[in-house]
């Protein structure tokens, strides 16, 4: 039974009543009690040999007289049974910091894959990317200054760097001591994120553990008061500085030694787990125990996790048997009788010379040990599997780079483990699971090793998956090519390993149900795998499941991105135009297939993994793949509109927020990209604007700016510029208003210099004048904003053949030449801002008509009325009709559906169709007799609707837009005020008639002098008379309740009286002084905050006014009904093209979008280019390279120690040979049997004297 069945196992995190009920640990953890009483005669109180009192044993196990007589020694498995735990949740320690920690009591069989379980999922402790496993050290033992320093500064900070575990006895005394006070000093220095990264897990004991019966709890302690403090030899307190103790029970008590199998099955059981966001990193996770000190019998611990494969650091210097493995590698290595490799000595033995020198050492540090053959052979195993040892000497090489003596370790462990693997290979995985990519750069991309694409795929997946994206740069500045790496197969592996907790997973997996219910079956696992694709995945290093495919993705982008984007990975499927509930069916079959879409390479692989970077928030990885990416402008505007989408839909606060900051940050990004392209070529950053992008649907960055509400992006002064010069259409941009009105009313002024023109010519010369090239112009296209332009591309119906390619572009078709006349009239009416003028004059006219009608010329019903201007106005209203119509159904390409939904969300179009629909019903009732008056009131408030739509006319107007979005943004406030203000006035209102009238059931009163005569006593019309009874009330009223019924007033209340005038004086005061101010308080707050961005909304708006009047013909209601007439001849029957659509949308192929697209590269390039010299120049920068250079001159003058103390070791050495010499050369001078033929030498000086 698993934790998993066990029907509970909630989250142990927190104080609620529901995590307290934690009733399903005891059912899978248990713990361990003595059940046979053995007498122990050495002990003075007659206890058990389990190192309890014979008190503290059950009646069972003290009357088992034969078991006893039997049984000479105490066994935990055969004298001690297994029970429900009574230790178990969180722990306070009194008097220490707030935090809680963990703790369970288990017995030393438990299997360690619950308590991993428990600790991860239940405890939610971070899963490791390295455990690190404190052995030695023990007891109350001092440790050393420098081991203290390398747990403080190498140990501890390694473990925050890589995301590691520390394992220890979790006691306060020794090693684990000096571990938790590392711990809290890190806490203490760090920022929050980083002390959640260092996790402390204490193994100790059970019965070790002092004053553990405050732990004790059949149900649970949440937590356990435990009171820290060491007076028992014997035993030993908990360390609050860990945060999680695992308390190993055996049935005895006072034994050290007990958690030590536990503790070693539980290392073994983590390394076998992979590492990163669940499961799904490249490697297993690496264990590395770490020995300090230790006694004797610590050998055969080393010796036994040796021979199953672990690593281990071996702290020289520390004392014990670290001394002593650190004595038997160094000096037996170099030895002559050290065999040539691990076979031969596991073959023929280890030699007599070999064990000789291995006993001495032995001896040396373990004088008084008894059975030293058995340290012998356990000191011989372990030098059988040095290979498994790093030995580093702390107290000389210091504790920097802590962390690179650990990857060295595990790497030079893996070569035995694995000696087939490269062992760069394994360094590199290493160092992409601890996130360091800076010794990735120092030690392996340095130049020196030259990496292959299948070196590393692996590693490239492990980084994309759990978010690493300086490794993602990294490895494709170092030889690998996205093109090979991400295949549609690929791109379905990395969506399938998105977290559950993401928005992004729960918007596919949403999908993915809609698409199993529609197809009826659900595939199975090993038919998701199938393929290349599929078998790359399951060897690769992310070990999940591919539950998503690529139709789920393209839906939930299409939700998403709306309709302004053509779905995306449709093509590979081949479901480009299949409904959804037969794509569905469609794609099940493909999947029970061979699925080869999945080998194919991704079309444009850099958006793709900006796409999926972004549905999980993930912005440090989606910014580079932004930078990454081609289209720039559109890519960060896409990214904008995904996450401000996925920012309505998060709940969680903290997610949303980063989702809005992060769409922010991108059109930050749009905005100063495109600033870059407009100052480097207008013409060009134009072209940008409206150009088609295949990469992103076929839509352009005005487009997408619309949908993301890019008001800041639209701000920009080059987009401004390219609505202004849609707007003007042909004529200048400086034309005064009033000669556009005078134009209207009298035409033939056109045909005069009275209208300034902008000339094909000028704009030839504009464009020669920015780029004198003007044959690598025309690479880039041309930008369609004027009628001029317009009649290089009106191509009429049956001309010659399609124009010829020039370098990549087809050439514009011949100009059909118009007479002056003509092409002058169209020059002028085709412009938007003359349609807009032209609309705005006879909406004046219908106001004014629609005014006169109502006022004046409203005759009754027919056979008399309507009266002829009536009609007029009727035949204008449908003209009307017949326009948003035509703006619903027959402009722009997207479904019937689109449109209307389209339709529907603009709020002005909302106000159309209540316009509309009142002018209907008010037109049906008034040709009634029995409905004439209420067909009149819906025309009177139809009237107030329609000139209220002059608001949105008005709003393309540069001092009256904005004005007009702050009057928007107070409409909001109004609401506010009115609701506390209705409240107010109910209050008042019901009080005061209650105290007034005891009497008077007339509805219609009722509701007035509850809400209407309050509402009038805040302007002053107060009615004193009937208020205040001290006045004189010339009404007839009465108090017979019958003549009230029938109608008749209702006589003053003369009781409390004064009551009334006070809260008549309270509820003036309140509303006059205390929700008026708030209210100009609200507007203030309001227009100070708009004010400054009122800019930005209005030349927002601005452009879907300016795209409205460029689709609307030129002639206006209700004219526009020959418009429409023309319209449909020249688009249904003689199939003529519309040509004002190519003012905001342009199609490039071939080289002019090559070179377009290389152009915005150049500007991207050379804004970010710009702004990291920016960055490079901050404080926060210097300061980290200064930083880094005192790191490098500290690590300069430690070696310059370490020189000097070999230095002063090779004096030592020259004066012990120098006197060695001399007193052999004394030794020979003054013995008889050595006869000399020439003389001693004699010393020479250093530095002999000159002669004077």
């Amino acid at each position: 039974m698993n934790i998993n069945d066990a029907g509970g196992g909630g989250d142990i995190v927190g104080m609620s009543a529901s995590e307290k009920d934690q009733n399903w640990i005891p059912k899978i953890i248990k713990k361990r009690v003595c059940t046979t009483f053995v007498e122990d005669t050495d002990s003075d109180a007659r206890g058990c040999q389990c190192g309890g009192p014979r008190d503290s044993h059950a009646s069972a196990a003290l009357g088992d007289y034969f078991s006893t007589a039997i049984v000479s020694r105490w066994d935990s498995a055969q004298h001690s049974s297994e029970q429900p735990t009574d230790g178990f949740g969180e722990v306070e320690f009194a008097g220490a910091s707030k935090r809680h920690s963990y703790f369970l009591r288990l017995s030393c069989d438990t299997p360690p894959a619950s308590v991993y379980h428990m600790m991860t999922a239940h405890w939610r402790l971070p899963p490791p990317n390295l455990v690190v496993s404190v052995v030695g050290g023990e007891g109350r033992s001092k440790v050393k200054t420098w081991v203290r320093e390398v747990l403080r500064q190498g140990l501890v900070k390694a473990s925050q760097s890589t995301g590691a575990w520390i394992l220890t006895g979790g006691l306060r005394e020794g090693v684990g001591r000096c571990v938790g006070e590392a711990v809290r000093d890190h806490a203490t220095a760090a920022s929050s994120m980083s002390i959640n990264k260092v996790v402390a897990l204490g193994i100790a004991p059970w019965g070790m553990v002092h004053n553990r019966q405050q732990l004790v709890n059949p149900e649970g302690s949440f937590p356990a008061k435990y009171y820290v403090h060491n007076k028992s030899r014997d035993s030993c307190c908990l360390d609050n500085n860990y945060q999680a103790f695992l308390l190993v029970d055996d049935g005895s008590v006072k034994r050290r030694g007990v958690e030590t199998a536990f503790r070693a099955r539980l290392e073994d059981y983590i390394s076998n787990q992979r590492t990163g966001i669940c499961g799904s990193g490249s490697i297993n996770i690496p264990v590395l125990c770490m020995l300090i000190s230790g006694e004797a019998a610590m050998l055969k611990r080393l010796d036994l996790s040796l021979n199953n494969c672990m690593p281990w650091l071996v702290l020289a210097g520390s004392g014990g048997v670290s001394d002593l493995v650190s004595d038997i590698l160094e000096n037996l290595s170099t030895g002559p009788s050290v065999m040539s490799s691990n076979e031969a000595e596991a073959e023929e033995g280890p030699s007599d010379n070999l064990r000789e020198r291995v006993a001495e050492l032995v001896k040396k540090h373990f004088p008084g040990e008894f059975d030293m053959d058995k340290l012998v052979e356990q000191a011989l195993s372990v030098y059988q599997n040095r290979d498994l040892i790093t030995v580093h000497h702390g107290e000389q090489e210091g504790a920097d780079d802590f962390d690179t003596v650990l990857l060295k370790a595990l790497v030079g462990a893996s070569k035995r483990a694995s000696p087939d693997s490269a062992s760069n290979t394994e360094e590199l995985k290493l160092a992409v699971t601890w996130n360091r990519v800076d010794i990735a750069k120092s030690e392996l991309f340095n130049g020196d090793i030259q990496w292959r694409y299948e070196d590393l795929e692996d590693s490239m997946t492990d980084a994309l998956v759990n978010d690493k994206p300086q490794f993602v740069r990294l490895f494709t500045e170092n030889g690998l090519n996205i093109l090979d790496y991400l295949t549609y197969g690929r791109l379905e592996q990395l969506y399938s390993s998105m977290a559950d907790s993401t928005l992004g997973c729960s918007l596919l997996q949403q999908h993915l149900e809609d698409r199993r219910g529609s197809a009826g079956s659900v595939p199975s696992v090993a038919n998701l795998l199938d393929g290349p694709a599929g078998a790359e995945s399951q060897e690769g290093g992310v070990a999940r499941e591919e539950r998503f495919c690529l139709l789920e993705v393209s839906r939930v982008l299409e939700d998403l991105l709306g309709s302004v984007c053509q779905p995306f990975y449709l093509a590979p499927l081949g479901l480009e135009g299949v409904a959804q509930r037969r794509a569905s069916k469609r794609m099940s079959r493909l999947l029970r297939g061979e699925c080869l879409y999945k080998a194919e390479r991704c079309v444009f692989p850099w958006a793709s993994l900006f796409l999926w970077a972004v549905l999980q928030n993930r912005s440090d990885m989606a910014v580079y793949f932004w930078e990454m990416a081609g289209e720039s402008v559109l890519c960060a505007l896409s990214g904008c509109k995904v996450l401000r989408e996925m920012s309505k839909l998060e709940t969680e606060a903290e997610s949303k927020q980063a989702m809005k900051d992060l769409a922010q940050r991108f059109e930050n990004l749009a905005y100063d990209v495109f600033s870059k392209c407009y100052q480097s070529n207008e013409s060009r950053s134009f072209t940008l604007l409206i150009r088609q992008s295949p990469v992103w649907g076929q839509t352009t960055c005005l487009q997408m700016g619309v949908v993301a509400d890019a008001r800041y992006f639209f701000s920009h002064g080059g987009v401004q510029a390219l609505l202004s010069q849609i707007w003007w259409g042909d004529m200048k941009r400086s034309t005064e208003v009033w000669k556009l009105l005078l134009t209207l009313f009298c035409p033939p002024l056109m045909y005069t210099h009275f209208l300034p023109f902008r000339k094909v010519e000028e704009e030839e010369q504009r464009s020669s004048s920015v780029a004198p090239t003007g044959d690598t112009n025309s690479l880039y296209g041309e930008t369609i904003f004027s009628f001029s332009d317009i009649k290089q591309h009106d191509v009429e119906p049956g001309s010659s053949s399609p124009p010829p390619m020039i370098k990549g572009r087809p050439s514009p078709p011949p100009r059909p030449q118009y007479p002056f006349v003509i092409s002058r009239w169209r020059q002028f009416w085709t412009a938007p801002v003359t349609c807009f003028l032209g609309n705005v004059i006879m909406y004046f006219l219908f106001l004014f008509l629609f005014a006169y009608v109502l006022l004046v010329d409203f005759k009754p019903p027919p056979p008399q009325g309507p009266s002829p201007l009536e009609y007029v106005l009727y035949f204008w209203v449908f003209s009307l009709v017949c326009e948003e119509i035509r703006e619903t159904l027959f402009v722009g390409n997207k479904m019937w559906r689109q449109r209307m939904r389209q339709y529907i969300d603009d709020m002005w179009n909302k106000c159309d169709l209540v316009a509309i629909s009142l002018f209907t019903i008010g037109m049906i009732l008034r040709m009634f007799e029995w409905s004439f008056m209420c067909g009149r009131a819906f025309l009177s408030v139809d009237y107030m609707v329609f000139t209220l739509r002059l608001i949105h006319i008005f709003a393309v107007h540069k001092q009256l837009g904005p004005k007009i979005v702050i009057v928007g943004k107070m409409m909001k406030d109004v609401f506010f005020f009115l609701f506390f203000l209705a409240v107010w006035l109910m209050a008042y209102g019901v009080a005061h008639q209650a105290l007034l009238y005891t009497y008077d059931p007339r509805p219609a009163w009722i509701f007035r002098r509850i809400f209407y005569r309050p509402y009038l006593h805040i302007f002053g019309q107060i009615p004193v008379e009937e208020v205040d009874v001290g006045y004189d009330w010339d009404k007839d009223c009465t108090d017979n309740v019958t003549l009230i019924d029938a109608g008749m007033e209702p006589c003053r209340n003369m009781y409390a009286n004064w009551l009334v005038v006070i809260l008549l004086v309270v509820f003036l005061l309140v509303t006059n002084i205390l929700l008026i101010n708030l209210l100009i308080a609200m507007f203030s707050f309001t227009f100070s905050k708009v004010q400054e961005h009122s800019d930005t909304y209005w030349k927002f708006q601005r452009y879907n006014l300016i795209v409205e009047y460029h689709s609307r013909p030129s002639l206006a209601p209700p004219f526009i009904l020959l418009s429409h007439l023309h319209l449909f001849i020249k688009r249904y029957i003689r199939k003529i093209p519309s040509a004002k659509a190519r003012h905001f949308v342009l199609e490039l192929k071939g080289k002019a979008a090559n070179r377009l697209m290389t152009w915005e590269a150049i500007q991207k390039e050379m804004f970010l280019t710009a702004q990291s010299k920016i960055q490079r120049g901050t404080d926060s920068e210097r300061l980290k390279r200064m930083s880094a250079k005192v790191d490098g001159i500290m690590k300069q003058m430690a070696e310059t120690r370490g020189y000097d103390h070999r230095l002063r070791s090779l004096e030592g050495n020259m004066e012990y040979c120098s006197s060695a010499l001399s007193w052999i050369v004394e030794a020979l001078s003054q013995s008889s049997s050595v006869k000399t033929t020439q003389p001693a030498p004699v010393p020479r000086e250093a530095f002999p004297s000159s002669s004077t």
